[in-house]
């Protein structure tokens, strides 16, 4: 196929921020996300200059016109432009190439047997997603275990519709989830609840958090604010044993960012039993994941293409993983856009688990590819 256009435009994310959108061909599409809470480590988003620089460089750059998709086979080729574009301007031109070359069946196209990930799904949140008061744990996740994906889907969503009825909640943070007016010791009781009523009735629904604990972090201890224990600034040692209390107490099967982003040897105290995931702490880079197995920090990590500005290395960190034993869960972001690669990458990589909320339109497109890749 022959690439007579490339085209690169300013959209807006689902918090009205600019983001930008790459169109190849002035049919296949590719966008990429910003975050709220970001890792210190990640990769700038656009150029130093601006996203409009990034736009306009992609769209008068002789490199970028009339050539072959053969040409751009291998997407290495745009690693080069990160430092000049940023991360999330050349993750948009690898996806839009992509979906090209694919003709717009990514999933197929990286691999002939698809493997479906659990959905982590975001039903109760505050932290730095919410614009009110809300928890200081960013995200209380739900991780359904059903059979097919579509039935894993749906019992999220069942459950996150049962909280809105519970709780009459209006509020949610920039993902989607509701904001209650709650500590985060009555959420964990309110959830534990609902999910002990449906393993009554044969429903696997399990609880995880993502504490984003960088955002609590300050001058060496751990400030709380909406908290229903008497000590409210804690020290290292009490944030450890405060987590593995919760994880103990609460059953928890998942638990990512419960120390600030530096500390690794603070998050091989963790509790390994659970899934101990690294999100701000790796940043999805190899050499900080290096760090983290030889500390023994995490069992786990989250993968966002645009924190290292490449599908390629974005590849090359899920095949190590793979061989360290080490469980991914790709993940979208705060401002999200109608994206829904990250569906076909966890499908076609074999990534175990997805992160992609469960309310609002850049959340459900993902989950409604996941679903049209699954009946296919």
């Amino acid at each position: 196929m022959h690439i007579q256009e490339v085209q690169a435009r300013i959209i807006k994310n689902s918090r009205g921020e600019n983001a930008i959108e790459v169109i190849v061909n002035k049919k296949y599409k590719a966008s990429a996300p910003s975050g709220a809470s970001t890792g210190k480590h990640e990769v700038s988003c656009f150029s130093d200059k601006g996203i409009s620089f990034s736009v306009d460089f992609i769209n008068k750059h002789p490199h970028f016109k009339n050539f072959s998709l053969e040409e751009f086979s291998d997407l290495r080729i745009f690693d080069s432009f990160v430092s000049i574009l940023g991360g999330n301007a050349v993750v948009a031109l690898q996806g839009a190439c992509l979906q090209a070359i694919a003709e717009g069946n990514v999933a197929s196209y990286l691999s002939s047997r698809l493997k479906f990930p659990i959905p982590l799904g975001n039903c109760i949140g505050g932290g730095a997603h919410s614009k009110s008061f809300g928890t200081d744990i960013q995200e209380f996740l739900l991780l359904s275990k059903m059979k097919s994906m579509e039935d894993r889907i749906l019992l999220n969503r069942y459950v996150y519709d049962i909280i809105g009825k519970l709780t009459k909640a209006k509020k949610k943070t920039d993902e989607g989830a509701f904001v209650l007016q709650k500590t985060n010791e009555e959420v964990f009781l309110f959830l534990s609840s609902i999910l002990d009523q449906m393993k009554d009735y044969g429903y696997s629904v399990h609880l995880g958090v993502d504490i984003a604990a960088s955002q609590l972090y300050k001058d060496r201890k751990y400030y709380y604010r909406n908290s229903s224990q008497k000590k409210k600034i804690l020290s290292r040692a009490e944030q450890i044993a405060l987590v593995n209390e919760w994880i103990k107490k609460y059953g928890l099967t998942y638990v990512e960012d419960p120390l600030q982003e530096e500390d690794f040897s603070g998050f091989a105290m963790v509790e390994k039993k659970t899934l101990v995931c690294g999100d701000d702490l790796i940043t999805t880079n190899i050499a900080r994941l290096k760090i983290a197995l030889k500390e023994k920090s995490v069992n786990s990590i989250i993968i966002k293409p645009n924190q290292i500005g490449s599908l390629v290395k974005t590849k090359e960190i899920v095949d190590f993983c793979k061989k360290k034993e080490i469980q991914t869960i790709i993940s979208h972001r705060s401002g999200e856009t109608m994206d829904s690669i990250i569906a076909d990458l966890a499908t076609a990589w074999h990534i175990p688990y997805i992160k992609t909320g469960i309310f609002g339109k850049e959340r459900e497109v993902k989950l409604q590819r996941l679903v049209e890749l699954e009946n296919r």
